[in-house]
């Protein structure tokens, strides 16, 4: 496991590039910063990646790149000045490092209700994306509620190919214990391995110790999901780290399946003040996902 020098951050995101990481993250009031690396332990700031934003007022949130044909896409959360509502962004530039453009000047989509945390997955020649109903405003039988959303979308990002829909909802026990009045499954990060899709979500509030990955696993990207027995598989550590959660899937030079994800700066005071950190993905022989901190990832 690496933990980075990177502080003050939240929900990193990392991105290969001709042989250089650029990791994204909740970082800055009004944008995005970009870090670089050449070895995942040693980061570079930047700077702003993206800033002016003509829709967004503030709370900008878990931006992610990918590499598009021979541009790059920004997915990100902010808070729409139209309404002061939660909504989801996107935006291109010719480099990693931005500055990135956004597309439409507006939000990516608006269902009339908040949305955070969207992800994308390519699966081939298809293209879906992962998003969270946001608890702000989605309060089921008393309970404010995240709850994450996929749909099919076109080639161009922008547009449904199908009816978003509902596919990981805070329905365990384990999932609902910290808080009764407020439920979390958010953070979701996907990813096909031999004909299976495994989805990492992240429960319980950010700046809580008890913050936490779960996964699931489906037979198809839109579900559904069936989630672990034993989740979460990526929780606190007593006396060593607080909080982890919200991470993201990528591979590194070696071809090894590597995540980012953020822990509490502070152990002792568990707040949005986060620091990023840098585990190995593995599988059992049956199939099943473990993310292994023990691993040395400076061995490259």
């Amino acid at each position: 496991m690496i933990r980075t020098a990177i502080t003050g951050i939240g929900d990193p995101f990392i991105l290969l590039n001709d042989g250089i990481y650029y990791m994204y993250a909740t970082s800055a009031p009004d944008g995005f910063r970009c870090f670089t690396s050449t070895d995942l332990k040693n980061w570079s700031d930047a700077g702003y990646c993206y800033a002016d934003s003509p829709w967004g007022e503030n709370c900008f949130w878990a931006p992610e790149v990918y590499k598009v044909g021979d541009r790059y896409a920004l997915l990100y959360t902010a808070r729409w000045n139209k309404n002061h509502s939660l909504r989801t962004g996107l935006a291109f530039s010719s480099s990693p490092k931005g500055p990135f453009t956004d597309y439409d000047n507006k939000p990516l989509f608006d269902l009339g209700f908040a949305t955070i945390d969207a992800t994308f997955l390519f699966d081939g020649a298809d293209k879906y994306i992962y998003f969270v109903r946001d608890c702000s405003e989605n309060v089921v039988d008393g309970v404010h509620t995240s709850v994450i959303y996929a749909a099919k979308i076109d080639d161009t990002l922008t547009k449904f190919l199908t009816e978003p829909m509902p596919v990981s909802a805070p329905d365990e026990p384990w999932e609902r214990t910290i808080d009764p009045n407020w439920c979390w499954n958010e953070g979701p990060a996907v990813i096909k391995r031999n004909g299976k899709y495994y989805m990492n979500f992240s429960v319980n509030c950010f700046d809580n110790r008890n913050y936490c990955v779960g996964c699931s696993v489906a037979d198809s990207p839109l579900g559904p999901f069936v989630k672990y027995s034993d989740n979460p598989i990526l929780r606190y550590r007593e006396n060593d780290f607080s909080g982890p959660g919200h991470n993201c899937f990528f591979t590194d030079e070696k071809g090894d399946l590597l995540t980012a994800f953020h822990i509490h700066t502070d152990y002792d005071k568990p707040s949005g003040d986060r620091r990023a950190c840098i585990g190995k993905v593995g599988f059992s022989e049956e199939g099943k996902m473990f993310i292994d901190l023990e691993a040395d990832i400076y061995e490259r």
